[in-house]
């Protein structure tokens, strides 16, 4: 229901005469509280309207009625077929324009999709009032006849019957636009395309769908009635302007259903999920499972279709429970001395959610430690509170501290809580006592003496004290550190006497100062100990005499145009250095005689020449240095001049200079053991190298460098006693019945120390000897190769030649003019085979020599 002339300003409150049965949104939508079967007193039902700020009131009478279900069957009688005429257009008759009919407006096509046919389904017919004079052909055009998606539209040609093929689906293709054309038989246009549009009627065939299965949400536990929770959504593919379309949501069930069925309600429209009910409390149900149906047809559950959803609502944790101690007092104990230990554990409980910052714990002192000895840290995993030692505590001075602790939450309790935000305990912590280390009083303890005490001299007493009141302990003393080894103490009483005599100006003494370092040990369990530091101030006094400064100078033979200019050195301080007194002494006579000395001022003199020329060379000039102490102490100190040849500028011109021209014995000696040992050095070299090479030639042999044949002499471990000692197979040597075939011949048999550096020579393969005269003539023309071939090795060795076979017919080698004694034969006869038998031929050969 809505106001036909409201501007939109009003602000109007709707009623309903029946609020059980009907009910009125704030935008008119009337809607059905129940579901009831309708009856003639349910027909009708009046509308109240108010405006909230003027008070005027309308009203107006709703009367319902069934609506008749649209089926596709009661569609389909109802529809006949039309018929669509093609407009008449101007025409020329008898010189005057004419106009048979006025144009009109083709009205839409409606056509309910899904139609289960039987297609094709004839739509409407289209004609021309011209057919009745020509013969014409129709066509229709455009999406879904000729173009894509095509064939679902077709038209008889000659009758002009526009069918349908196919079922619709709105949800693909809401409406069609055609063109109808009609043509003669030659193709000539007759009438202008007229069109033609289908608009395909959407049945409720479409669930409605939820984007998602399953909606997350969240309120905070505690919430009021009226609090919003989270959004659903369904979509339908339905007409949305239709009932098909129009979509309802509500609540089907809820669990757990405690502490009401009814926690949440929905926006039937909107899909708004909000609370309508109190208590809601995380501690007893942390989530709600809710199932939300979605129906169309504005949640008509007779013709609606529906579809469901699942909507989790986790209950959020809110502060509304501090923690509470499990005990009122806990207990603890520290050993005194001690800092960041854990002296007591405080547990607490808490109903929030854990690791929350509504369940995290703050802890805090609030009375019983007015000096801030101790603190109290959370454990971020259980949450209990640590209480630890920040500062030393002493027993002698408290034994027992009664804390008062307090815990809350890093966040204030929520709004409305009952409960008080903090929970209080007591601590009761014991101190105990433990063995505390001795200590010296005052630490470090200066004293003034004068240096030069003798030993056995009694100092100070050094004393430490015992901390620990309620022990009976003894306490020893012992020397730590003492760098000059100047002092002892007394292991009793403490008491510092010296063992040497004290000296300001040792290595050891800073600034004055003698630092020794002091045990002090108690006999406790576990004994304990302590430093002490003694810091001696060391008076000066009078003991070192001065020094000449620098104790190295040079000046020119003539008095003109230099000087010295000299200080002194006085390990002493004031009053006991300067200023200085510098003179000559008397003897020898000489030293007065050549030179003059003159006070600049306290601690400076000059020295000069007091003749007119003094020889160039090195003079000892001794200078008494008195200092200004009570009494003054004075030195004879040796000033070493150099005195040489100046230029014009009274630089020295001689190219040796004091330290390379005064060098001490000690320095010469060096430099001569130095050359010494550089020569000895060499020397062995020499006669190491002589001795090499002598070794070398003995190792040579007295030959001819040509005739040396260390490479070739082979050495054998036994020779034998010769031929007569030997059984020899000579058959071997005799004539073969065959010739073996060469692939079971051993090619290149070789002595295995031997060492080729090349490919053995291959040798033409002779016919068998036909006598044994042959052999000698093999032999010889085996050695005649061996000497002229130029790549065989410089080996005398034996060669080795193929085995030819057995059954030589030659005789025993033994015939050959051989004797019983190798000395009595001739071996001239070796001279001519060779050079390689050369050696053989003058070791053999050539008579007794």
């Amino acid at each position: 229901v809505k106001f036909s002339n409201c501007n939109g300003k009003r602000k109007v409150q709707y009623e309903s005469s029946e609020p059980a049965d009907f009910k009125v949104d704030e935008d008119g939508m009337v809607y059905a509280v129940r579901s009831f079967p309708l009856s003639s007193e349910h027909a009708k039902f009046l509308i109240y309207a108010q405006d909230k700020e003027t008070q005027e009131k309308w009203q107006v009478a709703v009367k319902l009625s069934l609506k008749p279900t649209l089926t596709e069957e009661s569609v389909k009688e109802s529809a006949e077929v039309e018929e669509i005429v093609f407009p008449r257009q101007f025409s020329k008759h008898s010189g005057h324009l004419q106009r048979q009919k006025r144009d009109w407006v083709i009205p839409p096509i409606n056509l309910p999709e899904n139609s289960r046919g039987p297609f094709p389904q004839e739509l409407v017919r289209i004609r021309s009032d011209r057919d009745k004079n020509l013969s014409l052909r129709y066509s229709v055009t455009g999406p879904g006849a000729d173009q894509p998606p095509t064939g679902i539209f077709i038209i008889n040609p000659i009758s002009g019957q526009l069918s349908v093929t196919k079922p619709l689906d709105r949800e693909q293709i809401a409406r069609f636009h055609l063109r109808a054309h009609a043509v003669d038989i030659n193709g000539n246009q007759v009438e202008n395309p007229i069109d033609i549009v289908i608009n395909v009627i959407d049945m409720n065939d479409n669930r409605p769908e939820f984007l998602h299965q399953v909606w997350n949400g969240t309120v905070p536990e505690g919430s009021k009635p009226g609090t919003y929770v989270m959004t659903v959504t369904a979509i339908d593919a339905d007409d949305p302007n239709a009932l098909n379309g129009m979509l309802r949501y509500r609540i089907v069930s809820q669990a757990p259903s405690t502490p009401s069925p009814n926690m949440f309600t929905i926006n039937n429209e909107t899909g708004d999920i909000i609370t309508v009910a109190a208590g809601l409390d995380r501690e007893k149900v942390q989530q709600y499972t809710l199932i939300i149906q979605a129906t169309d047809m504005e949640g008509n559950p007779t013709y609606g279709l529906s579809n469901t959803a699942t909507a989790i609502i986790t209950v959020t944790d809110v502060n509304d429970n501090p923690p509470e101690f499990t005990a009122m007092t806990f207990y603890g104990e520290v050993p005194e001395n001690r800092v960041d230990i854990i002296v007591a554990n405080l547990t607490v409980t808490d109903k929030d959610q854990p690791h929350t910052p509504a369940w995290n714990a703050v802890y805090r002192i609030s009375g019983g430690d007015p000096t801030g000895r101790f603190a109290i840290q959370t454990d971020p995993n259980s949450n209990d509170g640590l209480v630890t030692v920040v500062k030393p505590i002493d027993f002698e001075t408290n034994r027992m501290f009664v804390l008062t602790v307090a815990a809350e939450n890093q966040v204030p309790l929520a709004k409305g809580i009952q409960h008080p935000p903090q929970s209080t305990a007591t601590v009761s912590v014991t101190v105990i006592d433990v063995n505390e280390n001795p200590y010296f009083t005052p630490n470090p303890k200066i004293i003034r003496q004068e240096e030069g005490l003798h030993a056995g001299t009694m100092l100070t007493t050094f004393t430490a004290q015992d901390p620990d009141r309620y022990m009976q302990q003894n306490i020893r003393y012992t020397k730590l550190s003492d760098p000059a080894n100047w002092l002892k103490i007394d292991p009793v009483n403490g008491q510092i006497t010296t063992i040497a005599v004290l000296d300001r100006e040792s290595p050891n003494v800073k600034n004055n100062i003698y630092n020794a370092t002091f045990l002090a040990s108690d006999n406790g369990i576990p004994p304990m100990s302590g430093t002490g530091t003694l810091q001696i101030y060391l008076l000066d006094i009078n003991d070192n005499a001065p020094q000449v400064l620098p104790q190295e100078a040079e000046t020119c033979e003539t008095p003109d145009p230099n000087s010295i200019n000299i200080t002194a050195l006085d390990y002493d301080i004031d009053p006991n250095a300067g200023p200085f007194a510098f003179d000559l002494p008397l003897s020898p006579v000489t030293i007065k005689r050549n030179w003059t000395i003159t006070r600049l001022n306290g601690d400076f003199a000059q020295l000069n020449l007091k003749i007119k020329f003094l020889e160039a060379g090195i003079y000892e000039v001794p200078i008494i240095i008195t200092d200004s102490g009570n009494p003054p102490k004075s030195n004879i100190s040796i000033l070493r001049v150099k005195v040489c040849q100046c230029d014009s500028n009274g630089d020295c011109t001689d190219v040796d200079r004091i330290v390379g021209a005064g060098l001490g014995t000690g320095a010469i000696i060096a430099i001569l053991l130095c050359i010494i040992i550089l020569l000895i050095l060499v020397l062995m070299f020499v006669v190491w190298m002589k001795r090499r090479d002598k070794e070398r030639q003995a190792k040579q042999l007295l030959i001819d460098p040509e005739d040396d044949v260390r490479d070739n002499i082979l050495k054998y471990d036994e020779e034998g006693g010769g031929e007569e000692d030997q059984d020899y197979d000579l058959s071997q040597l005799q004539q073969p019945d065959t010739v073996e075939p060469d692939a079971i011949k051993p090619v290149g048999i070789r002595r295995m120390d031997e060492r080729p550096i090349h490919a053995e020579p291959q040798y033409p393969v002779r016919s068998a000897a036909p006598h044994p005269g042959d052999i000698g003539d093999f032999i010889n023309e085996g050695l005649k190769a061996a000497d002229n071939d130029p790549t065989a090795p410089p080996y005398d060795s034996l060669l080795v030649f193929d085995y030819e076979g057995s059954g030589s017919t030659a005789g025993s080698l033994s015939s050959l003019n051989s004797s019983s004694s190798g000395g009595e034969q001739d071996y001239d006869y070796l001279n001519d085979w060779g050079p390689r038998f050369k050696k053989l031929a003058d070791m053999y050969g050539g008579g007794d020599d």
